[in-house]
């Protein structure tokens, strides 16, 4: 089958890499413009980009893939189908209508739940038992077209974005691909999207700021959520304090005390009061420091039962 691929981050070029050794000729690859990163702010190309390059394979770097030399240039490259997954920029119904088999978008949830641009984050945020991929046709809507094909995994109690992103990525290139051998037959059955849904918005910064009035639960879930990117903190002595993995508790007495008051410190772990029960923190990084388990975190920085975890932060 002839495919244009279209996608910017690992996640798609992990699918796409699945695309190519699964025998599929694609044609062309579209991704974002590189980006400037860093303090010399060198362009730098998309994973995708690397891996499309790496196999030979033609790419367009459109700054708008709506825009008529863009549509032309699309129109160029032989296709059956277009496969989209985290490309960055939305398509316009004459893009949707350029191959015979239209477009079929690879997305990080078990749709309809989780529309948007952080599914995997919001899974972990509201506590999700199973996740997966669904392979959709996609049109004018954000991901609400009809689903083809579905792949389900179980969230792990100890998953991050980062881990269960990765697990995520592999499964996109598993379903798309086993998709693609249904479509080629004529034995996928494409099924409404029936429910409405949540939509999913963009992570921002501040979503990483910890409440320690929230359940320790939901707090694990937010560290999870937010790890690597935007990061999980707190503040402690006016300083940020990033929290990068915790587990919950059910401490005794830890109801009767304030929220974010240090309860206990042990040689290898800080546990902190929350609204219901406590977080047992294992690794964290303070301001201007390297990220580090809490045994080596304690033998630099003297944490005492009765100090409050961002009491002074003004964040």
């Amino acid at each position: 089958m002839k495919i244009v691929f279209m996608g910017t981050p690992d996640f798609a070029a992990r699918a796409l890499e699945a695309l190519v050794r699964g025998g599929h000729e694609v044609t062309a690859v579209v991704t974002q413009p590189d980006k400037p990163k860093g303090c010399s702010r060198e362009p730098v190309p998309s994973p995708v980009k690397v891996c499309a390059l790496g196999h030979g394979i033609p790419v367009m770097q459109p700054r708008r893939i709506k825009m008529p030399e863009s549509v032309e240039q699309l129109k160029s490259y032989p296709a059956d189908v277009y496969i989209v997954a985290a490309f960055g920029q939305i398509l316009s119904q004459e893009i949707l209508d350029i191959p015979p088999l239209g477009c079929v978008n690879i997305h990080a949830s078990l749709l309809p739940k989780y529309r948007g641009a952080s599914p995997i984050q919001h899974c972990l945020l509201n506590g999700d038992e199973r996740t997966g991929i669904t392979i959709m046709q996609m049109d004018a809507g954000i991901a609400t077209g009809d689903i083809l094909y579905k792949r389900e995994i179980p969230v792990e109690a100890e998953d991050n974005y980062e881990t269960l992103h990765d697990k995520l990525a592999a499964l996109g290139g598993e379903a798309v691909t086993e998709a693609l051998s249904l479509l080629e037959q004529g034995r996928l059955v494409p099924e409404k999207q029936q429910e409405p849904g949540c939509y999913a918005p963009m992570i921002g910064k501040d979503m990483g700021k910890i409440d320690f009035g929230d359940d320790a639960q939901a707090i694990d879930r937010r560290i999870r959520a937010m790890t690597p990117w935007p990061s999980a903190y707190t503040s402690y002595h006016g300083k940020q304090l990033k929290i990068w993995r915790a587990v919950p508790s059910s401490a005794e007495n830890a109801h009767t005390r304030t929220p974010g008051e240090i309860l206990k410190v042990d040689k290898d772990s800080v546990t902190v009061a929350a609204g219901r029960g406590a977080l047992v923190i294992r690794e964290l990084q303070l301001e201007g420091k390297r990220r580090m388990e809490a045994a080596d975190f304690l033998l630099g920085v003297k944490m005492r039962p009765g100090e409050i975890l961002g009491e002074q932060s003004g964040m």
